[in-house]
């Protein structure tokens, strides 16, 4: 039987030598990643200044709000432009990386205002959507669906700037906290809504169009990825179009799978082919047996 000692070197033994075998492992030093508490900490961060007075009150955001955007925009600004600097030396040419950064950076920047008028689109979709809601207020503080298409529509400028990492770690943030699960990459139209939300799964490839609803469970995937990596930047999630409702627990999936507009897809439905335009789908009920609660038999 080993003793402590014994059995911390010999775990430091077998380590050290996977961490010179494996460069996995151990990143060369120009190959440092991206920090994601500082990411989650920029998506944080940003989330008052597209809602100002909604997380955390600020005086200065009501009586100078120039100054108080720009305060919070400046110190952001230089966090990420190290941390997408940092993503691009994982790339290709890690020699542009400090001028691609300052660009990507900037774009992303002058794109904030874009992106806060389609979160109040959003939040409009929401509320028209949901009976449940007493306000847009409500929706803006506590509906999780609201929090990850934020996170979606941030991470989505930097994935088609094809920044390395920085994009998943900010969607997979939002999934840890929301259970709905949005790739950077998908491409989301105005008046997204997605209710409930918990196992909302919405691949890659995945095109969105206007006035669409999703509620919890709903999977927009591919049809197979036996293929692994052969698959990667092959159109292989679906498409749909404007004006479409989907139903919980419903799964969509297929590259060449297009769901016309005006559709209605019902609750526990899986599709694998395109859907007319003007269309309801559902799946035939399943047959129940109900029981008598005072009989002997009430076993299931």
């Amino acid at each position: 039987m080993s003793d402590k000692k014994t059995a911390i070197l010999t775990a430091v033994e077998k380590l050290t030598e996977n961490y010179r075998r494996e460069e996995l492992l151990m990143p060369g030093k120009e190959r440092r990643l991206p920090d994601e508490a500082v990411i989650i900490q920029i998506v944080k961060e940003l989330r008052p200044v597209i809602f100002p007075g909604y997380f955390g009150e600020d005086s200065a955001a009501r009586m100078f709000p120039e100054h108080y955007v720009g305060s919070r925009l400046n110190s952001l600004y230089d966090r990420l432009k190290e941390q997408i600097g940092i993503a691009l030396l994982c790339g290709e040419e890690p020699c542009s990386a400090p001028e691609e950064a300052e660009r990507i950076c900037s774009e992303f920047f002058e794109k904030l205002p874009q992106v806060q008028e389609l979160l109040l689109k959003d939040v409009q979709a929401g509320f028209d959507g949901d009976p449940a809601a007493r306000s847009k207020e409500e929706i803006i503080v506590s509906y999780p669906g609201v929090f990850a298409i934020y996170v979606y529509r941030l991470a989505h400028i930097l994935y088609l700037e094809h920044v390395p990492h920085i994009p998943r770690i900010m969607t997979e943030h939002a999934h840890s906290r929301t259970g709905i699960d949005i790739n950077p990459g998908a491409s989301i139209g105005e008046y997204f809504f997605i209710d409930h939300g918990t196992g909302v799964v919405i691949g890659e490839t995945t095109e969105i169009g206007n006035n669409v609803k999703l509620y919890q469970g709903v999977t927009l995937g591919a049809l197979s990825t036996r293929l692994g990596q052969q698959l990667a930047n092959v159109k292989r999630h679906p498409t749909i179009r404007d004006h479409v409702t989907i139903y919980s627990n419903s799964s969509v999936l297929g590259g060449e799978t297009v769901i016309g507009e005006n559709t209605i897809i019902g609750g526990n439905t899986f599709i694998t082919e395109s859907i007319p335009a003007n269309t309801k789908v559902s799946a035939k009920s399943p047959e129940l047996v109900i029981k008598n609660p005072s009989s002997k038999n009430w076993e299931i």
